[in-house]
């Protein structure tokens, strides 16, 4: 429903329930942006009024430098009302209702309250956050994208561990999956999981409608209300937000069922955590525990998200997964796949399972009560010790049901080393050079040409005559390093544009007087290799690439 309730007439006994912000009310969402844009309450803006170490640590969850940079603002609030606003919203300090009402002018409190953004104290002498709002920004190719995100309280903002349908804000993981999508148009995209809505707002952007699906009535509200807040900036009209987004109920890709998506995303509940018997799901965090044994939400997840792409469909994950003593990190996640289905999948970190058990009980606060920290760290150990597991890797799942003329990919690598960020562009471009691959199987008959951030070391002893080491690093994209064979370098020293790869291997071939019948074609094998992983390139990219540049 929606209704032309003014900011003046919203009180407190509009507050609804249960727990969530309120996005019925366009009048108010609508005056609640433009007076976080009128006070300047921007991601450039919150970081310079804090400074580097302040907003630094506020990123670590530590708030103490913050309240001190802001002081002032908690002192005379309407002289400093961005710093009165990111008080109230990022710090959880309440203030008076007529603070709120002279900094917030349009909203005022009592549009605040009927949002649901606000409360009454417990002592009754002010108003307090309800949810934290934060700007939000990112770079869409063509400018800046900013919108305002709400989510819960987190654990630096409230006294006490989260409650159990705790909705998160935008986290490293989400973080992680927005920075490693591949971006393309598209007609129809899915976000599995949608927590607060963070994947649905990058979506929107080259999408032209976008289903979001989570199990928690709590998640879907938040991001309904993030999608309304920000409706302009979003393209969305709020008279009829069909026309750019669904919101469904319900678990895993049951309330996709029957449908296909040129791209889905997810960033499901995918930690790790020991199950007990008779368990309640009211006791589970929904945003990071799916409810299953070890790995298995995300196995299931990874074996049947490919009956929901279309032909030529992708589908990006993140997930943990557990390594068995004496495997190869990959085995089991290779086993997820089915047949038909194209796979690239990179191990970003692995850990040990006391170091798991570390990082997910810390990060729901439950380290507070010793007794329960202690029991609970003693379950994570039993548990991964009854499936014999050595250590937990995290990493993203890359998924495509291939067209036809498309690359078939099996690939598994662990890059631990820090990527460029966002790696997502690099991504897409190394899935369209296995396709030019594919196409153009003579690989003889091509022009090749040295990728613009590749450079070459050469190491040798002191008075050698040859190096010893010869290696090619990437300065761009997954930033990987090649050992080269002497052949091999003169082959990339060579690839200009100006001969076919066909015709500098017969070149060297005869300046090495190598004439068995292995030397050509392992030297192209090899380059093509160098090409999957972008150190080379056609020739042809390299031109649009310096046009476009020009």
């Amino acid at each position: 429903m929606t209704s032309s309730t003014t900011p003046a007439e919203a009180s407190a006994s509009d507050t609804p329930g249960p727990d969530t912000p309120v996005s019925e009310w366009p009048d108010l969402l609508r005056a609640l942006a433009q007076d976080l844009a009128a006070v300047g309450y921007t991601v450039d803006a919150v970081a310079r009024l804090l400074g580097p170490e302040a907003h630094a640590a506020l990123s670590r969850d530590q708030p103490v430098p913050a309240l001190v940079t802001t002081r002032t603002a908690g002192e005379d609030p309407v002289r400093e009302p961005l710093g009165a606003v990111v008080r109230f919203f990022l710090l959880a300090q309440p203030l008076q209702a007529a603070a709120l009402d002279a900094v917030l002018p349009g909203i005022r409190s009592g549009g605040l309250v009927a949002l649901g953004l606000a409360e009454e104290t417990h002592d009754g002498a002010g108003l307090a956050a309800s949810v934290d709002l934060r700007p939000y920004a990112w770079d869409a190719g063509d400018g800046e994208i900013g919108i305002w995100v709400a989510s819960d309280l987190a654990a630096h903002q409230r006294a006490g561990v989260l409650r159990t349908d705790h909705v998160l804000g935008i986290g490293h993981a989400s973080a992680t999956l927005v920075q490693t999508t591949a971006r393309r148009p598209v007609e129809r995209a899915l976000d599995l999981g949608t927590g607060c809505g963070i994947q649905i707002f990058h979506l929107l952007g080259h999408a032209r409608h976008v289903v979001a699906t989570d199990i928690s009535d709590r998640a879907l509200a938040f991001t309904r209300f993030n999608l309304l807040l920000n409706a302009a900036t979003l393209g969305i009209d709020p008279a009829h937000p069909e026309d750019r987004f669904e919101l469904r109920k319900g678990s895993l890709l049951d309330p996709v069922a029957g449908e296909t998506f040129d791209l889905v995303v997810s960033n499901p509940p995918f930690v790790i955590t020991p199950r007990t018997e008779g368990e309640s799901p009211d006791g589970q965090f929904t945003y990071r525990d799916g409810g299953l044994p070890g790995d298995e939400l995300v196995a299931r997840l990874a074996a049947g998200i490919g009956g929901v792409l279309a032909e030529g469909g992708t589908a990006q994950m993140l997930g943990n997964w557990e390594v068995r003593r004496g495997h190869a990190w990959h085995e089991r996640v290779r086993s997820w796949v089915p047949e038909g289905i194209d796979a690239w999948v990179l191990e970003r970190e692995e850990v040990g399972p006391g170091q798991y058990a570390e990082t997910w009980l810390a990060d729901a606060s439950q380290q507070r009560d010793p007794r329960a920290y202690h029991d609970a760290y003693a379950a994570y150990l039993v548990d991964f010790a009854a499936r014999d597991t050595a250590a937990i890797g995290f990493g993203a799942i890359w998924l495509r049901r291939p067209a036809a003329g498309q690359a078939r990919l099996d690939r598994f690598e662990q890059l631990t080393h820090p990527l460029e960020q966002p790696i997502g562009p690099h991504w897409l471009a190394a899935v369209e050079r296995a396709d030019w691959l594919a196409a153009h199987p003579d690989l003889g008959a091509e022009r090749l040409v040295v990728a613009e951030d590749v450079t070459e070391e050469r190491h040798q002893r002191p008075g050698a005559e040859h190096p010893g080491v010869i290696l090619l690093r990437q300065g761009a994209g997954f930033r990987r390093t090649n050992l080269m064979s002497t052949e091999l370098a003169g082959f990339v020293s060579a690839c200009d544009g100006e001969l076919t790869a066909g015709q500098i291997a017969s070149a060297l071939a005869a300046l090495l007087e190598r004439d068995d019948d292995g030397f050509r074609e392992g030297l192209l094998a090899d380059a093509a290799n160098l090409v999957a992983d972008g150190f080379l390139g056609p020739h042809d990219d390299a031109t649009r690439n310096r046009e476009k540049s020009a």
